[in-house]
């Protein structure tokens, strides 16, 4: 009996042993997660990425437009849309997906900062003569330096904006130091309005600003000037006549890079609006005369520029009301002038009154550079090529669902005498022209903007904007067959030419 007791015992013990084990493995019930945060910190849209103190807002926006005599980005200066022909695009359309990526951290030296920006686009293309009487369609391969954003399958995908902020430094793509708070838009969406700097889709830098209270600031900026800031350094000997009805006076040729352009800032931007001056440095280095390095080169020559702009808020006019202009000058640096996205070459046609010419055109071109030769022994040093310009927008809210715009810029380019005397011997040589020669030219624009906005972040726009090239040649030319715009050999009177162009544009912010 004992025995037995025993036994039961010794097994009520075990098995005692084992549920305490069993109920010791139990999971515990887990403490809820919050898996979505909302992080104040920053303002609206962020939240805290789960498991870190790190901030993130997720953004962007979907855009469908159609450009009516221009692309997405420009009007119709060059190529099949300046020819005004059966080539030219009497509209083209885009659509595009943007997305940003914003993450802040709060540290001891302040917020950490990064920011990406990018996009998927897809845009019409166009048609180019093949000079056997068929066409060719290019994809339309959007801003310089950009990955195509056209095509018949695909589309492309193009970066804006990738850069840290911490303690002051900006380093990365971003706009660039030197333009506006408003960059191109005044008060417009078209993209190719002159008369100041603007590198909406950014710049790669290294640059610090300093805050010295009352919403004063400074900043120094080392940048990145290929692709988005050069305007070309262009050797006037390699000029062809097809060339230069075509917008070039010669032959592009741009070396390697040397120097970063040097800026340098200081803004007021206070309750009643935003005060900027801006200066830069920029650097133009040609590669060789000739095809090899035996032929020599001209020596690099520094370009410089300054911009003034000026925002003024709270105008009487009405809640929201704002005025935003610019002035800029330029000495051997033309893109801070002619911005990123405007055009830099020109090739113009339309209707003649002179008798004996078949149409009349307009060419024009906008270097940072000029100069001439084949080697050293009779190669020139570089001649910078001066600009100023001006830029303006004034938007009017009529409620809180409409609103106008209205904006105007200019832009005044001018060579030095070299270049002129070397242009109208190539001018004269290779296009017979009879009459006036002078290679300056100035460039107008004025426009119109509406927006309706029904319901909040969702945008419907008609943008409507005039260009006209004010060249400074006048009499005739005799042109070669203009394979690419379908244009015949012929005498052209040379005219100043208009361009009208109207974007609508609907888009979606998120």
């Amino acid at each position: 009996m004992k025995t037995m007791k025993r036994v039961i015992l010794g097994s009520v013990a075990g098995l005692a042993a084992i549920g305490g084990a069993q109920a010791a493995d139990l999971p515990v019930k887990a403490k809820a997660v919050e898996y979505v945060k909302i992080c104040s910190l920053y303002g609206a849209g962020f939240f805290y990425i789960p498991g870190t103190d790190t901030c993130i807002k997720l953004g962007g926006y979907l855009r469908v437009e159609t450009a009516i005599n221009s692309t997405h980005y420009n009007g119709a200066y060059s190529g099949a849309l300046g020819a005004h022909n059966r080539l030219s695009n009497y509209y083209s359309s885009r659509s595009r997906q943007n997305l940003t990526v914003d993450t802040r951290t709060a540290t001891e030296y302040g917020v950490v900062r990064t920011f990406f920006d990018a996009n998927f686009t897809w845009s019409t293309g166009s048609y180019a003569g093949a000079g056997t009487g068929g066409t060719v369609y290019s994809a339309s391969v959007g801003q310089v330096g950009n990955p195509s954003d056209g095509g018949i399958a695909g589309g492309g995908v193009g970066i804006n904006y990738a850069f840290i902020q911490f303690a002051g430094f900006t380093m990365g793509r971003t706009v660039s130091a030197f333009d506006a708070p408003w960059v191109n838009y005044p008060s417009n969406n078209f993209d190719g309005l002159v008369g100041g700097s603007g590198s909406t889709n950014g710049v790669n830098q290294f640059t610090y600003t300093a805050q010295f209270g009352n919403g004063i600031s400074g900043s120094l900026s080392a940048q990145d000037p290929t692709a988005f800031v050069q305007s070309g350094v262009m050797n006037l000997t390699g000029a062809t006549a097809a060339g230069m009805l075509g917008g070039s006076n010669g032959l592009n040729n741009l070396g390697g890079t040397r120097a970063p352009d040097l800026i340098g800032v200081l803004k007021v931007d206070q309750a009643w609006g935003v005060f900027q001056l801006s200066a830069v440095a920029h650097n133009n280095h040609a590669a060789y005369y000739g095809a090899t390095e035996t032929t020599g080169h001209p020596d690099d020559k520094w370009g410089w520029a300054v911009q003034g702009a000026l925002q003024i808020k709270n105008l009487p006019t009405g809640a929201g009301d704002v005025i935003n202009m610019q002035a800029v000058y330029t000495d051997g640096a033309t893109r801070y002038n002619l911005q990123s996205l405007a055009a830099v070459s020109y090739s113009m046609f339309g209707s003649a009154s002179t008798a004996g010419a078949y149409q009349s055109i307009g060419f024009a071109s906008a270097p940072d550079a000029v100069y001439t030769g084949t080697s050293a022994a009779n190669g020139t040093g570089l001649e910078n090529v001066t600009t100023w310009g001006f830029r303006g927008g004034y938007t009017h809210n009529w409620d809180p669902y409409w609103n106008t715009g209205v904006y105007g810029a200019y832009a005044s380019i001018r060579y030095g005498n070299n270049g002129k005397v070397a242009i109208c011997t190539n001018a004269v040589t290779l296009l017979a022209l009879v009459g006036t020669c002078n290679p300056d030219f100035n460039i107008a624009q004025a426009g119109i903007i509406t927006r309706w906005t029904p319901v909040k972040n969702l945008t419907f726009s008609g943008d409507f904007t005039w260009t006209r090239i004010d060249q400074k040649y006048s009499g005739t030319v005799v042109a070669p067959t203009l394979a690419s715009v379908a244009k015949p050999a012929a005498v052209y009177e040379l005219k100043d030419q208009d361009s009208f162009n109207f974007l609508l544009r609907a888009q979606r912010n998120f």
